[in-house]
């Protein structure tokens, strides 16, 4: 198989390097060997933050180079379109739509720009798009977003969901093990409705 490239995005804080963990995991116990990058950005200060995961037979390096990246998990708006040149031409993103301001719009000098989930649908790239958010603040916890957002990407990202499922199991601490299953099976519900 060629090797799947995995790009997750998001504002420091997200969970991006959970869902790199996860997806990584799930990927080890499909058989295939596994590269996962540093993160990159200012991920104390809420900045933005990006982590790769790359999977297959042979895979030789962890870096994902503009136009590779098979799908693009972002978990706020800005930074689907932030990244959006990195995404192969048969890719697809699978953003939040959620809102986080950076400091440039936090200090009044820019303001956040408007329709990017309408603006990365015009470029002809596949979308799914769903309020991660408000789908986790309804279990009762919004930091379970990042895995109601894994379960909306389990169907993009070319593995088994049940491996998946059972990576997401091991890598959540024991005393949150309840809700982020119900996040993980939320997400997958969400997906079905896109």
């Amino acid at each position: 198989m060629k090797t799947k490239s995995i790009l997750i995005t998001g504002v420091g804080g997200q969970g991006t390097l959970l869902a790199a963990r996860i997806i990584g995991g799930a990927a080890i116990t499909s058989g295939y060997e596994v590269k996962v990058s540093e993160v990159h950005g200012m991920s104390q200060r809420g900045g933005s933050v990006i982590t790769y995961v790359r999977y297959g037979e042979n895979v030789h390096s962890p870096i994902i180079c503009r136009g590779e990246a098979d799908v693009i998990l972002s978990f706020e708006t800005l930074e689907a379109g932030r990244y959006l040149e990195y995404l192969a031409p048969d890719g697809v993103v699978v953003t939040s739509t959620q809102k986080i301001n950076p400091m440039p719009v936090v200090s009044g000098a820019m303001q956040y720009p408007e329709a990017i989930i309408e603006k990365i649908a015009a470029t002809g790239a596949k979308i799914i798009s769903a309020d991660a958010l408000s789908a986790a603040e309804s279990l009762g916890n919004t930091k379970a977003s990042n895995v109601v957002m894994i379960g909306l990407a389990a169907a993009e990202l070319g593995l088994d969901e049940d491996k998946l499922f059972d990576s997401m199991c091991a890598c959540v601490p024991k005393k949150a093990l309840d809700l982020n299953v119900a996040a993980f099976r939320l997400g997958q519900k969400m997906a079905k409705t896109k």
